[in-house]
C-alpha cells in the first residue's frame, strides 16, 4: 500500500477555527482510496527533511503565537524552498498564507518574516475583513466554486510569481480590493479560507491528493470517485446563504 507522508507544521500554534480538520480530510480521502498516510507533526525547534514528506500543511494561529512561528520557520526557510522545488505539496490557512510570503508587517508597524515560497506581501489593515467567502477557483485550467469563512486583518498583494486561488464572488478576499483571493505557486496553495476549507471543497481535497500521489510515485494517478453527494449538499448551502447563484 502506498503512504503518502504528510507533515503538520506547527500543529499547536497554528489551529484555530479548527482548521485541523483539513488533515482529517486528507487522511480520509486516502483512506477510501487504498492510500496509507501518516502525519509528522514539526513544532518549533524540530528538523525539517524535505524528502520525508510528500504534503506540508500550515493552518492559521493568533499573532503571538505566528510571531514565534515565524522565526522559526526562518530556520527551515532552505529546506522549505528545496520542497517547493522538487514539487512538494503545500496548503498554506490564513495566518499560513501570511508566512509562506515575504512577510506580514502588523498594525504596530513590526515586520515579521515571511519565508517567500508565494510570491506575495501582507500588511495589517485597520478593520479585519470578515465573513462568508465563495470564489471561482481554478487550478491547471480546471474550475470549480469554492467556499468557506474568512477572519483576518491582513491585506495580502500577490507578487508576479503567484496567480490567485480563485477570483471571489462573495466576500473579500485578499485584500478586499482587487477581488482575488488565496495564491498558487508552483503546487503551493495559500488561502485565507476557514470552516476547515477542505470538508466542503472535494475538488479542491482531490488537486491536493492527487499532486501528493504523483510526488511520493512519479506518476499523475486516476483517482477512484469517491460519493461527494453530502459535501456537494453543505457546499451548495454555503453559497445559497451567501446569496451567490450556482
Amino acid at each position: 500500500m502506498t503512504e503518502i507522508r504528510i507533515c503538520h507544521l506547527y500543529p499547536k500554534e497554528m489551529n484555530i477555527y479548527g482548521d485541523r480538520g483539513n488533515i482529517a480530510v486528507i487522511q480520509k480521502r486516502l483512506e477510501w482510496r487504498g492510500y496509507s498516510s501518516s502525519i509528522t507533526p514539526i513544532s518549533t525547534g524540530d528538523d525539517f527533511t524535505p524528502t520525508n514528506f510528500d504534503l506540508c500543511y500550515l493552518g492559521g494561529g493568533q499573532d503571538r503565537d505566528q510571531m514565534i512561528v515565524a522565526y522559526d520557520l526562518q530556520k527551515k526557510s532552505a529546506a522549505l524552498h528545496s520542497a517547493a522545488k522538487d514539487g512538494m505539496v503545500f496548503l498554506w490557512v490564513c495566518g499560513g498564507i501570511q508566512l509562506a510570503g515575504e512577510g506580514y508587517t502588523d498594525s504596530e508597524g513590526r515586520r515579521i518574516p515571511g519565508v517567500g515560497i508565494l510570491d506575495l506581501d501582507t500588511s495589517a489593515g485597520k478593520s479585519r475583513l470578515i465573513g462568508d467567502l465563495v470564489l471561482d477557483a481554478e487550478l491547471n485550467g480546471d474550475t470549480c466554486k469554492v467556499v468557506g469563512y474568512e477572519n483576518h486583518a491582513g491585506r495580502t498583494f500577490l507578487g508576479p510569481d503567484a496567480t490567485p486561488l480563485g477570483s471571489v464572488l462573495k466576500g473579500h478576499g485578499n485584500n478586499g480590493i482587487d477581488r482575488t483571493e488565496g495564491a498558487v505557486q508552483r503546487r503551493a496553495i495559500g488561502t485565507y479560507m476557514h470552516g476547515p476549507i477542505l470538508p466542503k471543497n472535494p475538488w479542491l481535497a482531490d488537486k491536493l491528493l492527487s499532486w501528493a500521489i504523483e510526488h511520493k510515485t512519479g506518476k499523475v494517478p486516476t483517482l477512484t470517485p469517491l460519493d461527494n453527494s453530502l459535501e456537494n449538499l453543505a457546499q451548495q448551502v454555503a453559497i445559497t446563504r451567501a446569496g451567490v447563484k450556482r
